[in-house]
């Protein structure tokens, strides 16, 4: 089994090389850009580019002779590109209305030939009389240390971001260690249910847990968009660096909120003796989340994949279940009746047997229900499931057990 984490570094450059890495970075950044408005541009039958050997072949040459970024890192852009376009394609055949990405977050992508891991530092490739030599600084107890210096973690590609405000270096690395999978006996199998939410809390679990100040995080954006609009209007250079330091300011901010929240998301499910942890698949209502989907899907999504990887240390599985109806059906059991009635903001009130819930745990023990419900009915693999409840578990028939963690 492949267990994948991100070790988050922060660095220590030589004062000599630091103008080096800045040129390199935002080098880096244009080439990514000009293979960005290369792929826009499309192939002979009109279509976007989505593939980096092809984006490398009609422009590498080009850029390797007026700029001298590096092969490798000029490989990089090009994949990075690829990549950025390949996503928005996916938005477009969703049906979303999409324009052409526009890299503004100070970010340069390293592949393995690009940069080399040493114990205590890095060599990274960059303008400058050869390779800088970037010293890892770890605060007290740090598992990044444990990732970067154990010989049991594979490193691989990295991203290097500066962050403007504080004027510091982080490298993001790719990590991955080997373990055997235990083949596991088809026996109980206890479900946890996740709704998640554009406001209040991010998610909600079965257990009642209620995880991530949503509304905090719509306040971060909301506050850094009102920020970038005034500068925008300035349009000096100087209000464009400050854009982009704010920008990676709020990035790297977002992305520790989704790490902590889908940390405690994951320690719930293994503190309830859970086996799989059941979101609702939200692609195909991604239109119908408010004014601001676009923030609020990558939250989504983001919530959704940095589970999936910690959940695979902990030998737990992450499904989906299509969410129609969870937020109307009475999660009581024995009841079940569904009507839209029953729910007001975020209060649930069953019509029938009168049965009050939050509207958002009610939701994820829903999902977690529906998920045990299509099992039984396919039959999968004999296994008995069990739906997490903050008292106990209830399985497909109905029998509650009460909790024994």
């Amino acid at each position: 089994m492949e267990i994948n984490r991100t070790a988050v570094v922060k660095l220590s450059v030589p004062d000599d090389r630091r103008s080096d890495l800045k040129r390199t970075m935002n080098t880096f950044q244009d080439a990514a850009q000009r293979f960005v408005d290369r792929g826009w541009d499309g192939d002979d039958s009109g279509y976007v580019i989505t593939a980096g050997n092809h984006l490398q072949r009609l422009i590498y040459d080009d850029i390797r002779d007026e700029t001298d970024l590096h092969a490798d890192l000029c490989v990089g852009a090009a994949n990075h590109a690829a990549d950025v376009l390949s996503s928005v394609v996916e938005r477009m055949k969703d049906g979303e209305r999409t324009s052409k990405p526009a890299f503004t977050s100070n970010t340069t992508v390293y592949n393995t030939n690009a940069i080399t891991y040493f114990d205590g530092y890095c060599s990274l490739a960059a303008y400058g009389g050869g390779r800088v030599h970037a010293e890892y600084v770890y605060p007290d107890d740090s598992v990044q240390a444990e990732y970067m210096e154990s010989d049991e973690w594979t490193k691989q590609g990295a991203k290097l971001r500066y962050d403007y405000q504080i004027d510091t270096y982080y490298l993001h690395v790719s990590v991955k260690q080997e373990r055997e999978e235990t083949s596991e006996e088809a026996g109980n199998q206890t479900v946890l249910g996740v709704d998640r939410n554009v406001d209040g809390y991010l998610a909600v679990t079965s257990t009642g847990a209620f995880i991530g100040n949503a509304d905090l995080l719509n306040h971060k954006r909301r506050e850094y968009e009102r920020r970038r609009a005034r500068l925008q209007q300035q349009g000096t250079r100087s209000a464009h660096l400050t854009i982009q330091s704010i920008g990676d300011t709020f990035a790297n901010w977002s992305e520790e909120f989704i790490h902590q929240a889908s940390k405690e998301l994951v320690n719930e499910a293994v503190s309830q003796g859970c086996t799989t942890i059941v979101f609702e698949d939200l692609k195909g209502i991604r239109n119908g989340i408010s004014d601001t989907s676009k923030f609020q899907q990558w939250a989504f999504n983001e919530l959704k994949r940095q589970v999936e990887y910690k959940s695979k240390a902990g030998g737990l599985s992450v499904e989906t279940v299509h969410p129609q109806y969870t937020s109307q059906r009475c999660s009581k059991t024995g009841c079940g009746f569904t009507h839209e009635d029953n729910r007001d903001g975020d209060e649930f009130a069953c019509q029938k047997c009168g049965k009050e819930l939050h509207a958002d745990y009610n939701a994820a023990r829903n999902i977690a229900h529906k998920f045990i419900q299509n099992r039984h009915k396919s039959g999968s693999g004999g296994a008995t499931y069990h739906l997490a409840l903050k008292s106990g578990t209830v399985n497909g028939n109905g029998e509650y057990s009460p909790s024994t963690v």
